[in-house]
């Protein structure tokens, strides 16, 4: 009678019944679980916590009720009294990754994100089968900036469907979403989708997958579902439609409606970054400067609490403005470099570089409409690479001369690995590999492609930064870099001083691509880039934004712009802010004078 009462949804019959009963037998174990469901529920936690505390007492060995109790107290806010009954049941079974995963869990919600990961790898490792255990300990390395991490845990997801587990495929699909993985991502919300259709957050990210493919239409009839059932009226999923509505407004042209609609909502919580840098750019859309930079340093400060947490010592006294572990090779290492066999620069990918936002991606969307090329999302490959040869001797990127003809080899291997996991070679097309901050792995890319060809997007070093400090980076260098104006600026100088010292120190094949010359000439830049990379034909480079448009996710922040012909609304924008470049421009005057650009600043 009592399960019939829980089963049916007549919480308080079914507590009735298990008080009744345990007047007769106080301590029946069974009656004090069937009890504890109830109140649970019924969110009565601090009522539950009380009967699984009496468990407890009854049943000190029960590594089960010990989990049960710390479940409790974690839904009752209780979290230090929970911390220390999950370590109990823990202690009580080592092998039971319940209670690692819950305590887990309770890290992340805490934001405690180390412990997260070190809680869940701890039941990765003893249940290394499990897909639940997996995506929950990818979800705490991608929080923890351990992206490869994340990817090695999801690796093998497939083999997992189906789930029978609607929050637990969610999970999945947000983070191969994040993974770039976006058409995976978007199957499996479909599949929520068709089978429960009342899961709205499922209906929600789906329509924000639409948008970011450029399928306006899609994404406003998903929303518009939405919002006529009554799906969204209140709460949480009420304040995250009104956030689409606001970027479809802005998508649309309409940003003084993006800004209504924004300041209307508010952000989802008080740690919300997202909302202010999506509030930030419809008020410069409608002109409104000083409220645009307002919102950006309040988004800043945010991003920068939780990315404190992951990387710490990138906010360090001392810390390097652009905090990337990058490999320095001076003239003379270089000099003592062996001389070995190497893929000729036919045989060898393009490399896109230059500080982000300088147009790599409209670059890389040109090469790859071309039918003899064929490019990919921004990967990390190099840095990778390093990661890989420092677990064997953290020595050797000290001194890359070690590296023989065996080593370069299986190097280059695993590099051509990566990449077919990312996407389906077509091995009649030269690669293109975009990613801007490789232009800091100058050293190692030359040491495994020596004759590739590089071509670097420049752009005025104002806008750049401007540009830059209005986007939410996903990753932790980048994001701490951003952490405000000047510190980006100086991140700007010290990677193109790394990048001009390589230069003359490797003297590699090098095409600098001035973002101005571009939108002035495209047709004749286009030629230019086309000469230099020996493309018969430069027209298909012309018309890249219909290519852009058939490829459907285009993973970097330049999607909306891609897929449009070549304009002039990205020159000049940072003069709309001259109080905030004031004293920005002192530290980007090395650059602005080395690049040319320095006249145009002061006007």
């Amino acid at each position: 009678m009592i399960v019939n009462a829980i089963n049916s949804g007549n919480l308080p019959e079914a507590e009735r019944l298990c008080r009744a009963h345990l007047q007769r037998q106080p301590d029946d174990e069974n009656l004090l679980v069937l009890l504890t469901v109830s109140l649970q529920l019924q969110q009565r936690f601090d009522e539950a916590a009380a009967i699984c505390l009496r468990l407890t007492e009854l049943f000190p060995d029960s590594s089960l009720h010990w989990c049960n109790y710390a479940s409790m107290l974690l839904a009752a806010g209780s979290f230090a009294e929970a911390e220390a009954a999950f370590a109990t049941s823990i202690r009580l079974d080592p092998r039971n990754t319940v209670p690692r995963v819950q305590s887990g869990l309770m890290w992340i919600r805490t934001k405690e994100y180390l412990r997260a990961r070190d809680a869940l790898l701890d039941a990765f490792e003893i249940d290394p089968d499990s897909p639940m255990v997996r995506i929950h300990a990818a979800n705490a390395c991608c929080l923890c900036q351990d992206f490869q991490g994340t990817e090695g845990l999801l690796k093998p997801w497939r083999e997992w469907l189906p789930l029978n587990d609607d929050a637990l495929q969610l999970e999945l699909a947000k983070l191969l979403q994040l993974m770039s993985q976006v058409p995976a991502s978007e199957a499996l919300l479909e599949d929520i989708v068709t089978r429960n259709p009342s899961y709205t957050e499922a209906r929600l990210i789906l329509a924000q997958i639409y948008e970011r493919k450029n399928q306006l239409d899609q994404a406003e009839a998903a929303l518009q579902s939405i919002v006529s059932t009554g799906a969204a009226d209140a709460g949480a999923m009420a304040n995250e439609a009104v956030h689409l509505r606001a970027t479809l407004a802005r998508r649309h042209g309409d940003a003084p409606l993006a800004v209504a609609l924004l300041e209307q909502c508010g952000p989802r919580h008080p740690d919300d970054y997202t909302h202010y840098f999506e509030l930030a750019h419809a008020r410069d859309n409608s002109g409104d400067a000083s409220g645009a930079m307002q919102a950006l340093h309040i988004a800043h400060r945010l991003q920068v609490k939780e990315l404190e947490i992951a990387s710490p010592e990138f906010f360090r006294p001392g810390a390097k403005a652009m905090p990337a572990d990058v490999v320095q090779v001076s003239g003379d290492a270089y000099r003592k470099w062996p001389s070995l066999i190497a893929p000729e620069a036919e045989s060898s990918p393009v490399f896109i570089v230059g500080f982000p936002r300088s147009g790599t991606t409209l670059l890389e969307q040109m090469l790859d409409a071309h039918p003899q090329l064929q490019s990919m999302d921004e990967n990390p490959f190099f840095n990778r690479l390093a990661g890989k040869l420092r677990q064997h001797d953290a020595r050797i990127l000290d001194n890359l001369d070690v590296l023989r003809q065996y080593d370069c080899d299986e190097l280059r291997k695993h590099y051509l690995i990566m990449v077919s996991e990312r996407i389906k070679r077509r091995w009649d097309a030269q690669l293109v590999d975009k990613n801007p901050l490789n232009m800091l792995w100058m050293p190692m890319i030359f040491r495994l492609f020596p004759r590739a060809k590089f071509i670097l997007a420049l752009r005025h070093p104002c806008d750049v930064v401007l540009s830059c400090y209005m986007q939410n980076f996903r990753s932790s260098i980048l994001g701490a870099a951003c952490s405000t104006l000047e510190r980006l600026a100086a991140a700007y100088v010290q990677s193109m001083q790394y990048w001009l010292e390589d230069v003359g120190i490797f003297q590699p094949d090098l095409l600098v691509s001035r973002y101005e010359d571009l939108v002035a000439d495209f047709p004749g830049q286009s030629q230019r880039i086309a000469r230099f990379l020996n493309l018969e034909d430069a027209e298909p480079l012309q018309n890249f934004d219909q290519h852009a448009r058939s490829k459907g996710y285009i993973g970097t922040p330049s999607y909306t712009q891609v897929i449009e012909p070549v304009n002039k609304r990205g020159l000049d924008r940072w003069k709309k802010y001259p109080r905030e470049f004031e004293p920005v421009l002192p530290i980007l005057e090395p650059m602005l004078r080395h690049w040319g650009y320095a006249g145009e600043a002061g006007r």
